[in-house]
C-alpha cells in the first residue's frame, strides 16, 4: 500500500482503507490509453505562462527596497479584487455589525455600571 505524506493525513484511519481508484490494472486495453484521465481531487494550480524569471540579486540598500517593491507589486497583480457591487455590499456588512456589537456593549456598560452603582449605593 502506498503511503501519503500530505499535510494533516498522519495517522489518519481513512489510509489503512483500500479503495478501488488506488488498484492498478495491468491488463489495460490500447483503448483504455485514450481515455481521459479521471480527477483524484487535491488542488487545482493554474499554469502559467512559460516565461523565464530573471532572479536579481542586489545586496545594496537600495536594490533590496527595489526587490521588496517588485514582489509587492508581483503579489497585488495575484490578488482577485472584489467589483464594486461585492464591495459595497462587505462594507455595509461590515458596518452593520460594528453598529449592532457597538449597540450591544454600550448597553451592557450602562446596565452594568447601574448595577454597581445601585449595588454600592451611588
Amino acid at each position: 500500500m502506498a503511503e501519503r505524506n500530505r499535510p494533516g493525513d498522519a495517522g489518519d484511519p481513512a489510509d489503512d482503507e483500500v479503495f478501488s481508484d488506488d488498484v492498478v490494472d495491468d491488463d489495460k486495453d490500447a483503448a483504455d490509453d485514450d481515455a481521459e484521465p479521471v480527477g483524484r481531487g487535491g488542488t487545482a494550480v493554474a499554469e502559467r505562462s512559460a516565461k523565464p524569471k530573471k532572479e536579481v540579486r542586489r545586496s545594496g540598500f537600495f536594490g533590496r527596497i527595489g526587490g521588496f517593491f517588485r514582489e509587492v507589486v508581483s503579489e497585488l497583480r495575484k490578488v482577485i479584487w472584489p467589483t464594486r457591487k461585492e464591495l459595497l455590499t462587505y462594507t455595509t456588512i461590515v458596518i452593520v455589525f460594528v453598529a449592532v456589537m457597538t449597540t450591544i456593549v454600550g448597553l451592557l456598560d450602562l446596565g452594568l455600571g447601574k448595577v454597581i452603582l445601585w449595588a454600592f449605593g451611588g
